[in-house]
C-alpha cells in the first residue's frame, strides 16, 4: 500500500528505468497505473538524485498537457525514499507488444495510430513540451480503440533547465532523430522523425535503423536510408518524408496529418510525393517511395539485430520508462 491509498497488484511493464504496476486507488475506487523508479537502487547518490529529478520532470511534463491522447498523471508520491508516479490506467498493450505478439499492422491502421499520436504530440508541443522518446513501446493501444502516448520521462520542457549531462544520450537510439545523435538541439521535427520510425516499425515489424551495436545504430540513423518498406503501400512516402535527415525538410505537423488522413481514407497523398526521396535499389533502377516497393532481402550488414532496443549507457540507463 502506497501513501495509504494505492494498493499494488501485478506488474504490467518493466524497462530500464523501472516498472509499472496495476494498482487500486482505495480512496476513489478506480484502477490506476503506478510507475516505480527502480534504477536508482543501482547507481551512485549523485546519479540517484538526477533520476529522481527526471521522474518529477516527467510528471510535470505530462501534467502540462491536456489531451485525450496523453496518459494523465494523477499524483506523485514518495515511498522508500524515491518518487512514484500514479497515472491513468490504459487497458491494452503497447504498439511494441502488439507487433511482437500479433505481427505488423496494416497501413491504414498505422495511419490511424499515427494521426492519434500526432495529435498528442501537437498538444505537447503547444504546451512547450518535447517528448523526445516516441517509440512503439510508448504508444498504448487501448482495447476500446483509443491510442495514447505515455512516458515523458526524458521530455524537454520549455523554460526548465536541462538535467541531461554533457555527452549523455538518453532515449532509444534507433528512434532518435539524426540531429539529436549529432548533438544538436531537438525541436518538434525531432518528435516527428521518431513518429516516422515508429510507423515504419508498426508496418514492417522491425526498427528501420537498428543494427548490431549502439555505435552502428547511431551511424545508420545519421547516414543510412532505411530498407525499402514492402508493406507500407501509400504510407511509404509519408514515412519517407518524416525520416528526412534534414529537420527542415520534414513536413510540419499539419501537413503530416493531411498525408496520414489521405492514407486512412485509402488515397495516395499527392503532397507526400514532393517529400519522398528517390532511392536506388541494388539492380540500379531508381525506386520512388510512391511506387510499389520491390521485394528486397537485406544483407547481413543491414539486418536488424534481434532483442530489445539498443541503448547507450552513460552513467545512467538510456531508456526512460517501461517501454
Amino acid at each position: 500500500m502506497l501513501a495509504g491509498r494505492y494498493r499494488l497488484g501485478e506488474t504490467i511493464g518493466v524497462g530500464g528505468m523501472g516498472k509499472v504496476w496495476r494498482a487500486h486507488d482505495e480512496v476513489l475506487h478506480r484502477i490506476v497505473a503506478v510507475k516505480e523508479l527502480t534504477a536508482g537502487r543501482y547507481v551512485s547518490e549523485a546519479d540517484r538524485a538526477v533520476l529522481h529529478q527526471r521522474t518529477q520532470k516527467e510528471a510535470r511534463a505530462a501534467a502540462r498537457i491536456t489531451h485525450p491522447g496523453v496518459v494523465t498523471v494523477h499524483d506523485v508520491l514518495y515511498h522508500d525514499d524515491r518518487p512514484w508516479i500514479v497515472m491513468q490506467y490504459v487497458d491494452g498493450p503497447s504498439l511494441a507488444d502488439t507487433t511482437k505478439e500479433s505481427g505488423p499492422v496494416g497501413f491504414r491502421e498505422a495511419a490511424r495510430i499515427g494521426i492519434e499520436v500526432l495529435g498528442a504530440l501537437c498538444a505537447a508541443h503547444a504546451a512547450g513540451v518535447l517528448h523526445r522518446d516516441v517509440k512503439p513501446g510508448n504508444v498504448l493501444l487501448a482495447r476500446d480503440g483509443r491510442v495514447l502516448l505515455t512516458d515523458f520521462g526524458i521530455a524537454a520542457i520549455e523554460g526548465d533547465s536541462t538535467i541531461t549531462r554533457t555527452g549523455e544520450i538518453v532515449g532509444s537510439i534507433d528512434y532518435l532523430a539524426p540531429e539529436r545523435v549529432r548533438g544538436g538541439d531537438p525541436g518538434p521535427a525531432s518528435d516527428l522523425w521518431s513518429l516516422g520510425a515508429t510507423l515504419y516499425t508498426a508496418i514492417e515489424g522491425t526498427s528501420p535503423f537498428r543494427r548490431s551495436s549502439p555505435l552502428s545504430t547511431m551511424q545508420a540513423v545519421v547516414t543510412d536510408e532505411p530498407d525499402l518498406p514492402g508493406r507500407a503501400g501509400p504510407l511509404a512516402p509519408v514515412i519517407a518524408a518524416l525520416l528526412c535527415k534534414d529537420p527542415a525538410g520534414r513536413p510540419a505537423a499539419a501537413e503530416t496529418e493531411r498525408m496520414l488522413r489521405a492514407v486512412l481514407e485509402g488515397r495516395a497523398s499527392d503532397t507526400a510525393q514532393a517529400y519522398a526521396p528517390t532511392q536506388v535499389v541494388p539492380s540500379g533502377e531508381p525506386w520512388s517511395a510512391t511506387a510499389p516497393a520491390p521485394s528486397l532481402a537485406p544483407g547481413p550488414a543491414l539486418a536488424p539485430a534481434a532483442g530489445p532496443p539498443a541503448t547507450i549507457p552513460a552513467g545512467l540507463p538510456a531508456s526512460a520508462g517501461p517501454g
